[in-house]
């Protein structure tokens, strides 16, 4: 396949699944302004819901350039309809229906003419027409007619190195969009470490795992409230996720892994040492076929018979244990000089304890 050809089914991709992702987020962050919103320590403006999409796209200085100040409608404006906004999605689904008529030979004409009527829709809409039609089911529609697109993609199109270019796309596209999600909302949900707890606690908290479809999956996966760490936890280390960095980085190496071959095969490394050093950044787990497992079992003599369930019960909890161990540093840690502080200094709502949460 030609070079130019896979990056233009990459980008398509990649802007279909950043339109809906705006969606996601704008449509979370318009719920969240609903809720009574205070600033209660100097400093913490910042954190108005309506900045958090911003900061994660990174576009609050060409906002500024053009807005004196924050509003609900002015961000409407900029961050759906402005075409001078990349990160629009006005903007992303152009480019999406670009990058697609210039490789209109490699995916189906099924796919062609959904996008096209997306784009011819989305050319046509304008404020007052989101507003008639109602905020957030302007966004249901977006997210719709991308799970429609990516539909169509799957029912349609031969499994060929094409394909593969549009989903490692995807992948690569949720996995930055979750990452950015994590880094910045982590520590600006809380106006005041007064909240943690609280009813606004809890909504922001959940209004996070649903701009992500991951609400149903936490509460499967923890029946328990919902806190920080566990929801961390979840959008970075379980593999099950479909929007979790986890995931994306499984399925990005398994693209990788079929696009190489034997004399190409820097790419593929890089998404390997990639996986394997979020796998066992925090919980690493031990295989029986470990090295330093096998040194350690060489060198003990066990006084019964153990089966491999229990060889692996243990090295279970000893990744549990260390995983403990690291956040515990971590929470522990103290200033250092003038400029290293502690993380709960830095973050003092992530360190209260809050009721219901357990040791």
């Amino acid at each position: 396949m030609l070079a130019r050809a896979a990056n233009n089914l990459y980008w398509m991709s990649r802007h279909i699944e950043r339109a809906e992702n705006t969606a996601r987020m704008l449509d979370v962050t318009y719920r969240m302004s609903l809720l009574p919103y205070r600033v209660l320590e100097a400093g913490q403006e910042w954190a108005d819901p309506w900045a958090l999409p911003l900061v994660i796209t990174g576009r609050a200085t060409a906002y500024y350039d053009q807005y004196p100040e924050i509003t609900p409608n002015n961000m409407l404006h900029f961050m759906v309809l402005d075409a001078t906004n990349p990160s629009s999605i006005y903007s992303c689904i152009q480019a999406a229906r670009e990058n697609a008529r210039s490789v209109r030979g490699v995916i189906t004409s099924e796919m062609y003419e959904d996008l096209n009527q997306l784009w011819l829709d989305m050319r046509n809409v304008d404020y007052p027409h989101v507003e008639s039609r109602g905020i957030s089911e302007f966004f249901d529609w977006v997210k719709l007619q991308s799970h429609q697109f990516r539909g169509v993609t799957f029912g349609t199109m031969l499994r060929d190195e094409g394909y593969q270019f549009i989903r490692l796309g995807t992948f690569m596209e949720r996995a930055d969009n979750t990452a950015r999600i994590v880094d910045v909302k982590y520590h600006t949900l809380l106006p005041s470490a007064g909240d943690v707890g609280g009813a606004v606690d809890y909504y922001q908290w959940s209004a996070l795992l649903r701009s992500v479809s991951a609400f149903d999956a936490y509460r499967k996966v923890y029946r328990d409230v919902i806190t920080p760490m566990k929801v961390a936890e979840l959008l970075i280390l379980r593999d099950d996720v479909p929007r979790s960095l986890h995931a994306c980085l499984n399925d990005t190496y398994d693209i990788l892994r079929n696009l190489s071959d034997d004399t190409q095969l820097e790419a593929e490394r890089m998404a390997q040492i990639a996986n394997a050093g979020l796998a066992r950044s925090i919980r690493p787990i031990h295989g029986i076929g470990d090295g330093d497992t096998v040194f350690g079992m060489a060198t003990t003599l066990p006084t019964t018979q153990m089966s491999n369930g229990d060889l692996q019960a243990i090295f279970n909890a000893g990744a549990d244990v260390l995983g403990r161990a690291v956040v515990h540093a971590v929470l522990m840690s103290k200033q250092v000089g003038s400029s290293r502080v502690g993380y709960c200094q830095q973050y003092p709502s992530a360190c209260v304890k809050r009721p219901g949460a357990g040791k």
